[in-house]
């Protein structure tokens, strides 16, 4: 037995059970106080200044043909660029999950390589080797080729910057679900292919569409690699984030906090979907983990 008094005992433990309270209650507080003041507030704002003027400038603002341009070019270079990335992705996660292989390490530092690389310097090396007086910049002209200050270019900066994050969703999860399952399908005489169909990528899919979705936001709201291959030129290489830039350097700040709130309503529902996703996430590893 305890040679601590029975009262004290309780008197402490009440007291830890106090003192947790008090520490969890500020914890709580400064969390949601800096969410509201860093995150909330400014998106809030976002679509007041919107809406300032009124529905029809809004309405306006979105659907020039300027604005309109803007919006087609950023899907369509997230319509490219985000396919890639997930075919790719999955490669790089089966490949670094399920197998061993010599430069294995290299290649998990390439793939975390755009996460350390400024989205502006990826975006000047595509310059220096696309460019007109880049390496490749004479041969591309001479064969009337357009890369940079065009759509290429633009689908080539968005690839380097986004091409994390699917296979950084993948790779955790199929590393915790082991080879067990291929193994014993190959060994049932199941093909290699047919075993990442049926076992492989049904296991990790709330992972693929999670790491999918970021990779979509993350691919419409880039600015830094973007602008620098873009040449801004306006209504044929400005993507949303580049078209609200240049509005609100020329002081039309309604119309720019108008295509900005497009980009802040995917946002939130790109949250909206990460959320559902979590939950339907965390319920299968639950799952996986009872096996």
């Amino acid at each position: 037995m305890s040679d601590t008094p029975l009262p004290a005992a309780i008197y402490r433990t009440d007291r830890a059970l106090r003192d947790g309270f008090w520490i969890r209650a500020l914890l709580l507080t400064l969390a949601l106080g800096f969410l509201l003041l860093f995150l909330f507030l400014p998106l809030i704002a976002v679509f007041v200044e919107a809406f300032a003027k009124g529905y029809g400038l809004f309405l306006e603002s979105i659907t020039e043909p300027d604005a309109l341009s803007a919006v087609r070019l950023t899907l369509l270079v997230a319509a490219i660029a985000v396919p890639f990335n997930l075919v790719v992705g999955v490669a790089a996660a089966w490949a670094i999950a399920k197998f061993e292989f010599r430069g294995k390490s290299l290649l998990i530092s390439f793939i975390d390589l755009p996460f350390s690389v400024s989205p502006v310097i990826s975006g000047l090396v595509y310059v220096l080797l696309f460019g007109a007086q880049g390496f490749l910049g004479p041969w591309l002209k001479a064969h009337d080729i357009e890369i940079i200050f065009a759509l290429p270019g633009l689908v080539l900066a968005t690839i380097f910057v986004t091409f994390p994050f699917v296979a950084r969703e993948l790779i955790p999860h199929m590393q915790a679900l082991g080879s067990s399952d291929e193994e014993a399908a190959l060994t049932l005489g199941a093909s290699p292919w047919r075993t990442f169909l049926t076992i492989t990528l049904p296991n990790v899919k709330w992972s693929l569409f999670y790491g999918v979705l970021l990779c979509n936001a993350r691919a419409m709201g880039e600015f830094g690699a973007v602008t620098v291959v873009s040449g801004r030129i306006r209504g044929l290489t400005t993507t949303m984030p580049l078209h609200v830039e240049i509005l609100y350097n020329e002081y039309n700040s309604v119309a720019a906090f108008a295509v900005a709130s497009l980009l802040a309503g995917l946002a939130l529902v790109t949250l909206a979907l990460k959320t559902y996703l979590e939950w339907h996430f965390a319920d299968a590893i639950s799952a996986k983990s009872r096996h």
